[in-house]
């Protein structure tokens, strides 16, 4: 499967000759491009001009493609349009208001006088900032920028992009107004005091791309100190992910998740958090590895075992590393009819269809963990409950309905799905209620 591609828009002039467009789609066959959409934008006597979407692996390889046909006699390159940058071009998110501004009386109503009264209401009891601001169904989106993705630490305004693609995600799939707040700090301490005085301005706290182990401190510390959700998503909204995936691997290979011996290799942010919510789903028997002795004495703490990687590939039944090591399990260490998730991304630990061609019952990489499925149910359901906090009970919950929503033939569903963000909503919900967290969030 190819990674890691670009689509670009070629406008070119095509004349009105017999098989052109036949030779355009092979001088893109010749240069191992693809071709997508054709859109015709505009005719004349002697030329047609269209839109072609080529997918290339880099600019080197688009350069080629170009050169190629251009090349072509009757064929010009007249624009190109990158379309990644043109979906980004004036930024992906903007505020706007819920209300309209028709009339005098409106803006009476909006802001001055009338807005003093509900100003005056909410100073008295500030619990009523839930109904009449924004608070109650908003998040604030901090990082640092100091591990975002697979680049590293690039810093927080170049992590701006990644944010906004999160805040579109929280509106689209549940409806939640989130923006990106970018934290010019390496200290946690200092990120911890930032998000402590900005943090009346949201409902929920999400944190994203921050480096380890700055990301513990950081959300250990803001949930002990703040009365409403706080979430690393990088830690708990793939694990929530991670956990239904591996849910339904045990459903397709007639594996049982409870009675398994599951082990964990790597805990970094995803790992740590995977393991604990494989925990929390009732997993008696986990056994984690790590170079870390402090990370791996943590999850011993918990209630796990500590192992190592040899151990783990001969002794546990399902295994799911996040190392970021290419290649770190080798065919030779899979045992018969193991489950085998590697999802360090952008190169898996092992490739799935060698795990499967190892003997793998079942294998997947990271391109099946998007936590876009898990972080927007999360917090909306936490959000309505005014639950103070997101405990693991919701995530599992969570993870249970993810793989519920799945089709027979799917490990997890297609987070466009909208069905599953309101069910997964409405399922954190419940259980926030049922934990006694209904209305236990406080604004400030």
């Amino acid at each position: 499967m190819r990674k890691n591609t670009m689509d670009t828009v070629l406008r070119v002039r095509v004349r009105h000759v017999p098989g052109q467009l036949a030779r355009l789609a092979q001088a893109v066959a010749d240069q191992a491009a693809l071709m997508g959409d054709i859109r015709t934008v505009g005719m004349q006597e002697e030329f047609t001009t269209r839109d072609v979407t080529v997918e290339t692996d880099d600019e080197t390889h688009l350069k080629k493609v170009i050169a190629a046909v251009n090349a072509l006699a009757g064929i010009d390159v007249l624009s190109i349009t990158d379309r990644v940058f043109e979906c980004h071009r004036g930024g992906k998110i903007e505020s706007k208001s819920r209300v309209s501004l028709k009339h005098l009386a409106d803006l009476r109503y909006v802001y001055t006088p009338g807005v003093a009264r509900v100003a005056l209401a909410i100073k008295q009891d500030p619990d009523q900032a839930f109904d009449y601001t924004s608070i109650g169904n908003s998040v604030g989106i901090f990082t640092n920028g100091t591990r975002v993705l697979g680049l590293g630490d690039i810093g927080p305004l170049a992590s701006l992009p990644v944010m906004e693609g999160k805040a579109v995600l929280y509106d689209q799939f549940a409806g939640i107004s989130a923006t990106p707040i970018l934290v010019n700090s390496t200290d946690p301490e200092e990120f911890i005091e930032t998000v402590m005085r900005v943090a009346p301005s949201f409902g929920g706290i999400h944190l994203e791309d921050i480096r380890i182990p700055d990301c513990f401190r950081i959300e250990n510390e803001l949930k002990r100190r703040l009365n409403k959700p706080v979430m690393h998503d990088d830690q708990h909204g793939t694990a929530t992910v991670a956990l239904s995936a591996v849910i339904n691997a045990c459903r397709l290979t007639g594996t049982k998740l409870h009675d398994a011996h599951v082990g964990q290799i790597g805990l970094g942010a995803a790992g740590s958090a995977i393991a604990r919510l494989v925990m929390a789903f009732g997993v008696r028997q986990v056994s984690v590895a790590d170079r870390s002795t402090e990370a791996v004495a943590s999850l011993v703490s918990a209630g796990a075992s500590a192992s190592d990687l040899a151990t783990v590939m001969r002794d546990c039944d399902i295994v799911i590393a996040a190392t970021g090591r290419k290649g770190l399990i080798t065919p030779e260490m899979v045992r018969k009819g193991q489950v085998i998730f590697a999802l360090s991304n952008p190169d898996a630990e092992i490739d799935p269809d060698t795990a499967l061609k190892a003997g793998a019952a079942f294998a997947s990489d990271g391109r099946s963990i998007n936590n876009a499925l898990a972080f927007p149910g999360l917090f909306k359901g936490a959000l309505l409950a005014r639950s103070r906090s997101i405990t693991q009970e919701m995530m599992v919950v969570a993870a249970e309905t993810i793989a519920a929503k799945a089709a027979a033939d799917e490990l997890v569903p297609h987070p466009l799905k909208a069905d599953v963000h309101q069910a997964v909503t409405h399922a954190v919900r419940t259980k926030a209620l049922a934990q006694g967290l209904e209305r236990t969030a406080r604004p400030i």
